[in-house]
């Protein structure tokens, strides 16, 4: 055991040696030839295979083995190391074989001025070589070569948005594509782009010699044919015929307008035929203005359609024919006609104005006056007809002292005369020295020539420094009324307004003089007074446009006093708005009505007391009268003489004092209302007959003659007979008071169309004119001209029963020639008259 574990330490040992020498072997494989180191491995292996026995060669063959494995290894290492070694010796002389190739293609390349730039599959960076100092600053260049692609910077618009195009085409599709363009500062280049190998390149190079004129011919003739194609398609589609001859006078072209003119079918139906369109005495006058010149111009008839027309035909003489065009100028004909029968209208109508009218050609003559001209500066015609120069008639008027007076008389013509050359109409007035006042126009013509038009404004010159005078007359008398007075025109705006209107509502004057809207005005005023209601009708009065009509109102604002407000709408469509202060004549009115009311109320308890006591007093006084009448009557026993004249001084007493309660009674029942009229038919005699009864006695005792004087024809009316008795024995009765002894009192009936008519009439002493108006109230009665003190209600009745009847009562006195009451009466009651109709 001990040996083998020592064979296996020598063999250890052994084979420690013999991978140092194998390493050393391998350094000399790696630094000297394969010969040498094969001659010192075999040494090496001699040496060790003396010194080893038989299991220790087992283990050095293995060990052999395993060395001899790694030699090989090393030395295939080693091989393949040279033959790389020496492969990339011969690559390096190919690549610089490929370096000097590259440059000399590089050189042949870029020989003449260019651009290349490339983009690779699957790269979207371009690489740019080549003198892009042609295109891009020496500054952008040497920085950025890639600002070449931004084509915009170097191309006019048009040939840029090309160039983008193309490359776009040649990036995503790799359409190729040759251009030939103008940059920016003026130089020809041709772009060419392809794609090669897998890449797409775009070759940009500057023209010049040969090429160059190729390519401004090629650009020269695209244009022309471009020119050349569009003014044919023009020719073509021109609605007018447009036509080419040969010299020998054939057709060579006709648009399809020639064709339609010649009833041929198409242009070359009108070439193939050599179809005419003008006629042949035309044709004539044509071909000899062209055989004598180069162009033929004139308006001639054409049949077309089988209408005829005129048309202007102009032809030049070209070169290998002539060259023609027909211009439809029938409507032109006609209204250059209807522009002649117009100017000579408008001449007329000048004629007729009353504003002097010259007019004055391009040549500064007179072309034309009307009368009102001559009229005004005194000018004869046969002067005028001359047509004299522009200052040819100033010189004259001047010399007649019919213009202005000035210093410099030259210079101001001149100033005149700057209307020939002026583009705007110019106005003046001159003073002349008789006192005229004329207003001057300066219109320049649009053919050349001024037209003057003169006004003789002396009239409205006056009227307008009148119309002046009487706004600031009107003005002074707004600024000085005690009213407040504002005028809004038809937008709504103040336009006018005095002090009072600002003070009175606490405005500005200022922001009053910027014409504010109502609205505006009505929140400055709503402190004082806020009222929707108001406002609205006053917003409404002002800016209305179809229901513009008078408004009044009547304000108490917060600050106690009362204002009146009215509007007023003006015939310019304004509107103008007043305010008055009526706070003192509103109170006056107040204590008025206050008093007024305490007045009625007063008469009503008046009335109420007296037909109270009427009421009281008749209940003793028919005890009175019952009584009175009691001891007049035999068959209470018989009277003294006094006893007898006593009791008939009581009847007729209380007999009185009973009327005089019965028309208190009535009178209260008028005014409370209550008072019915019991209407019938009445006979006029009999009511007359009746009246005249009651009043006998008085007849009698004055010694008074009544008469009577009916119309025959009367014989009845519709009323009430009992009140009409009434009224007439009032009537008779007051009548009979105010006439003297042996008088007479004269009753008179006449009927009218409507109406009865009833009038009393004594030889009194006739009424008094302060009694006059309140002889019909009640209690009032005149002692003068009287024998008898009455209540004074008879007449109250009176009118008072007529007009309830729809009568009427007036009277007619004088004082010393008696008076005539006349009552009159419908025939038929207003009542009774709606119901029959």
């Amino acid at each position: 055991m001990s040996g083998v574990l020592g064979s296996i330490r020598r063999t250890s040992l052994s084979c420690t040696s013999l991978v140092h020498g194998l390493a050393g072997t391998a350094v000399m494989v790696a630094s000297s030839p394969a010969r040498a180191a094969d001659d010192h491995l075999a040494a090496i292996t001699s040496s060790l295979l003396l010194d080893l026995n038989r299991h220790e060669m087992m283990t050095l063959i293995i060990a052999l083995a395993a060395l001899g494995f790694s030699v090989m290894s090393a030395i295939m290492l080693v091989r393949t190391r040279q033959r790389a070694v020496a492969r990339e010796a011969g690559l390096r002389a190919d690549l610089q074989g490929l370096q000097a190739e590259s440059d000399r293609f590089q050189a042949l390349l870029f020989a003449e001025p260019q651009v290349l730039i490339s983009w690779a599959a699957g790269d979207s960076r371009p690489q740019v070589s080549g003198d892009t100092a042609l295109f891009l600053p020496l500054e952008t260049q040497s920085r950025q070569p890639q600002r070449v692609l931004a084509f915009g910077t170097w191309l006019p618009p048009e040939p840029a948005l090309q160039m983008d195009h193309a490359v776009d085409a040649l990036l995503d599709k790799g359409e190729g594509f040759l251009l030939q363009l103008v940059t920016s500062n003026g130089r020809s280049i041709e772009a060419m782009g392809r794609a090669v190998g897998g890449q797409a390149v775009v070759r940009i190079r500057e023209l010049s010699g040969v090429r160059r004129e190729l390519a401004d011919m090629t650009r020269r003739f695209k244009a022309l044919q471009e020119e050349t194609e569009m003014l044919r398609g023009f020719a073509t589609a021109a609605p007018w015929p447009i036509w080419t001859r040969r010299s020998d006078g054939t057709l060579s072209f006709a648009n399809a307008a020639y064709a339609r003119a010649t009833d041929a079918s198409d242009a070359a139906d009108a070439i193939g035929r050599n179809l005419e369109l003008l006629d042949s005495g035309d044709r004539a006058a044509l071909a000899r203005a062209l055989g004598d010149g180069y162009e033929y111009s004139g308006r001639l008839p054409i049949v077309v359609g089988g209408e005829r027309r005129y048309y202007d035909v102009r032809a030049l003489k070209v070169s290998g024919g002539s060259a023609g065009i027909a211009v439809d100028a029938t409507e032109t004909a006609a209204l250059g006609a209807a522009l002649e029968r117009m100017a000579d209208a408008h001449r007329r109508t000048l004629d007729q104005l009353s504003s002097g009218v010259a007019v004055f050609d391009a040549q500064r003559r007179l072309s034309f006056y009307n009368d009102s001209y001559r009229k005004l500066w005194d000018l004869d015609r046969i002067f005028l007809d001359s047509h004299p120069d522009d200052s040819t008639v100033l010189d004259r008027l001047r010399a007649e002292r019919k213009l202005p007076e000035e210093r410099d008389f030259k210079a101001w013509k001149n100033k005149l005369h700057e209307a020939y050359r002026a583009v705007e109409a110019e106005k003046d007035v001159w003073y002349l020295p008789d006192g005229r006042a004329v207003s001057i126009v300066t219109t320049p013509n649009p053919e050349g020539g001024v037209t003057y038009l003169f006004d003789d404004v002396t009239e409205s010159l006056d009227l307008k420094r009148r119309y002046g005078g009487l706004i600031d007359v009107q003005r002074e008398t707004l600024d000085n009324l005690s009213e407040a007075v504002a005028v809004f025109g038809s937008n709504g705006c103040a336009q006018l307004f005095n002090p009072p209107f600002a003070r009175m509502w606490n405005l500005s004057a200022e922001a009053l003089q910027s014409q504010p809207h109502i609205e505006a005005i009505e929140e400055w005023c709503r402190p004082l007074f806020d009222d929707d209601v108001f406002w609205q009708a006053l917003r409404g009065a002002i800016t209305g446009i179809d229901d513009r009509r008078h408004v009044l109102l009547k304000i108490e604002r917060k600050d106690g006093s009362v204002l009146a407000c009215k509007t007023m709408p003006l015939p310019d469509g304004a509107t103008m708005l007043t305010f008055q202060d009526i706070t003192d004549t509103e109170n006056v009115e107040r204590a008025l009505r206050e008093r007024n009311e305490a007045l009625e109320t007063a008469d009503r308890i008046k009335i109420d007391f007296v037909h109270h006591v009427s009421y009281e007093l008749r209940s003793p006084l028919t005890t009175i009268i019952g009584f009175a009448h009691f001891l007049s009557d035999s068959s209470t026993g018989p009277l003294t003489e006094k006893q007898a004249e006593y009791v008939n001084y009581i009847t007729t007493s209380t007999n009185a004092l009973m009327a005089i309660i019965n028309n208190i009674l009535d009178l209260a029942s008028i005014d409370a209302g209550a008072m019915t009229l019991n209407l019938g038919p009445i006979d006029i005699r009999k009511a007359i007959d009746a009246a005249a009864e009651g009043i006998q006695d008085r007849l009698a005792r004055d010694q008074i003659a009544l008469q009577i004087d009916v119309d025959p024809a009367i014989e009845s009316f519709v009323g009430d007979e009992r009140r009409v008795v009434q009224v007439l024995y009032n009537l008779l009765a007051n009548a009979i008071d105010f006439s003297p002894s042996q008088g007479t009192v004269r009753l008179t009936v006449r009927r009218g169309e409507t109406r009865v008519a009833f009038t009393v009439t004594d030889s009194g002493p006739g009424i008094a004119p302060a009694f006059k108006e309140k002889m019909f109230d009640l209690f009032e009665s005149d002692p003068q001209g009287s024998r008898h003190r009455g209540a004074g209600l008879g007449l109250s009745l009176v009118r008072s029963f007529v007009e309830l009847h729809g009568g009427k009562v007036l009277v007619e006195s004088a004082v010393g020639r008696g008076t005539s009451v006349t009552c009159e009466f419908p025939i038929e009651p207003a009542a009774q008259r709606h119901a029959a109709e």
